[in-house]
């Protein structure tokens, strides 16, 4: 990374009680004594004031209940804390919940985004000084079969659920408010996270919960399907690295190189699970269950 420095003041986080959102908070507020963060959250099922804990006292740190797709909220929040950097996180991101509910995908995904955009250009006229990060996912980039190499930030867009399609109009839509506008922005895509606050629905969690529970844990179809695996921390790290030393205008895809099937995750945390907690009877891998696959399901990322 090459671009100019961009030191944030003032970093308003959208979806910041969110699982990344809030892991990011935290590390703003750790790693610079200097730094103010907003924290702009609709707690919605996503989200939880309770992931904001241990900032929640700290004086450099302002939660604000609403939603991105509220303009005069999101207006007055910018001058207000007087906004120098964006790091938007707010999205919908459960694909499940995609295909049996897409409306609210496109309207926070794609109608939020466009707000905050319109509320940074009418707030930032002309300013360089400036930075509106927004985080993506490499599932805009679709599905990659056994043999095909990693996505890299020249891969063509080819989502395939309601979820990574509205992703990547929210993508084009910043792009596109920097080439227009001259928005000083940056975009990140990052690959399958997992860590502090993961929302219990995720594919990790899930298994954690229904192995402790002595409950069938579901594996979509024979589990084969293929996700790169990221800390949190990790990705929290990266994102910072790009909003202060990454070029304008840019993409940076953040991934952890750590391609596991799901089916051997599962199979890991089962054998992990047996020595911490041994079930009272039997492997909990023993209740590893074939469950009928999510519908376009990809199969690697």
């Amino acid at each position: 990374m090459t671009g100019l420095p961009h030191t944030p003041r003032s970093v308003l986080v959208t979806g910041g009680a969110g699982f990344i959102g809030a892991n990011f908070v935290e590390h703003l507020l750790d790693k610079d004594q200097n730094i103010r963060v907003t924290t702009l959250d609709a707690l919605t099922y996503a989200g939880s004031i309770d992931n904001l804990r241990n900032v929640m006292s700290n004086l450099r740190h302002r939660f604000t209940n609403g939603d991105i797709t509220d303009a005069d909220l999101v207006k007055r929040v910018f001058a207000e804390d007087e906004i120098d950097t964006v790091v938007h996180f707010a999205a919908e991101s459960h694909v499940d919940r995609s295909i049996t509910g897409p409306a609210a995908f496109v309207h926070t995904n794609v109608v939020g985004t466009f707000t905050l955009l319109e509320a940074a250009r009418s707030a930032w006229p002309a300013r360089k000084d400036v930075r509106f990060h927004h985080v993506s996912t490499d599932e805009v980039f679709g599905s990659l079969s056994e043999s095909d190499p990693p996505f890299s930030e020249v891969t063509p867009y080819s989502p395939n659920s309601p979820y990574s399609a509205s992703k990547a109009g929210s993508d084009h839509l910043v792009r596109a408010y920097h080439h227009t506008y001259g928005l000083p922005i940056t975009i990140t895509n990052c690959s399958n996270n997992y860590g502090p606050y993961q929302h219990a629905e995720k594919f990790i969690p899930t298994v954690i919960r229904s192995a402790l529970a002595g409950k069938p844990i579901p594996i979509y179809g024979a589990g084969l399907n293929v996700r790169d695996w990221l800390y949190v921390t990790d990705h929290c790290t990266a994102i910072d690295a790009v909003i202060r030393r990454g070029r304008v205008g840019e993409t940076y895809l953040i991934g952890g190189r750590s391609e596991r099937r799901n089916i051997d995750i599962a199979r890991e945390i089962c054998g992990i699970l047996d020595e911490k907690s041994p079930p009272k009877k039997g492997l909990y891998s023993d209740l590893l269950t074939s469950v009928t696959d999510r519908l376009g399901h990809d199969f690697r990322y």
